[in-house]
């Protein structure tokens, strides 16, 4: 494996940062997870122009331009000769020192790109679904540390995997501030109700996720009627299907929230034609190397 860092390639034991970098300490930095299949970036651009959004939230001066990032990491998959991966594309404000000031960081942001495999959820949950629970810990409040921002602090989330993971679980419903459904601990949440298509509004503490816009995209094209408007719990275990997306999870049913059966307790037929028609989708729709 070969990992780029600033411009250079390195070997997996020599790929190293600063312990002063604020990335490190402070989860002071952004990042994007995006996936290849079969030589296509799926939807590299809207992820580089996340990322980037993100940096200008917190104020972190990204040293490439977006056309340049796009480069890089294209040339780290064909470095790695990776016709199907993962990317994690790293950006943090640098070294510093051991305060918070990030005037105190000499010098560009440290960018970081890891190409490999991944495989978040075993084949069973995607054949069979999943069962998930809500958890207690709260989705960060927008006047906090909006969610809208892919940080490297994801404490937050991590807290509320722990607590999915302590309970016997492989995902979690987190809420937000107000009780309503945010999002889960890596994942975009959807409901199928007489068939419409419902899922949280991003503005209400969840990420605007890629995988989550795509869907969106599809169910549009296929004259599915969306609604994008805050969720209750209730309106999840009476709904006739639930699915989750992200990137790494890409579409996966979801048969039992807080111990209710969605549906028939099988993945739905609108989440299984989702799942094939967003199959479709990424094979075309990217960058090509």
């Amino acid at each position: 494996m070969k990992i780029y860092i600033n411009g250079k390639f390195y070997a997996k034991e020599d790929a190293k940062i600063s312990v002063f970098d604020h990335g490190l300490l402070y989860g002071d930095g952004v990042f994007e997870g995006i996936r290849s299949y079969n030589r296509v970036v799926f939807k590299l651009k809207e992820h580089i122009e996340r990322l980037l959004e993100s940096s200008k939230s917190i104020m972190l001066k990204v040293p490439l331009s977006k056309e340049e990032l796009i480069k890089a990491v294209v040339q780290t998959l064909k470095e790695n000769k990776l016709d199907d991966a993962y990317i994690r594309l790293v950006v943090t404000r640098g070294a510093g020192d051991l305060g918070l000031d990030p005037r105190k960081c000499s010098g560009n942001s440290t960018i970081i790109i890891i190409a490999d495999k991944i495989v978040l959820y075993p084949d069973k949950f995607y054949k069979d679904g999943l069962k998930i629970i809500t958890v207690p810990t709260v989705r960060n409040l927008p006047e906090a540390l909006n969610p809208q921002i892919k940080s490297l602090n994801y404490l937050n989330n991590i807290l509320a995997k722990i607590e999915a993971v302590n309970a016997g679980f492989d995902e979690a419903i987190m809420l937000d501030s107000l009780g309503y459904v945010a999002e889960c601990t890596g994942d975009n949440i959807f409901i199928v109700k007489n068939g419409h298509l419902y899922t949280p509004p991003q503005c209400m503490g969840s990420l605007r996720g890629i995988t989550r816009d795509s869907v969106l995209e599809i169910a549009r094209q296929n004259k599915i009627l969306v609604h994008e408007h805050v969720v209750t719990r209730h309106e999840v275990y009476i709904s006739d299907e639930c699915f989750l997306t992200g990137t790494a999870a890409e579409i996966i049913p979801v048969v039992q929230v807080d111990g209710r059966m969605i549906g028939s307790g099988k993945p739905g037929k609108m989440t299984l034609s989702l799942m094939k028609k967003f199959k479709e989708m990424t094979a075309k729709d990217g960058v090509k190397y």
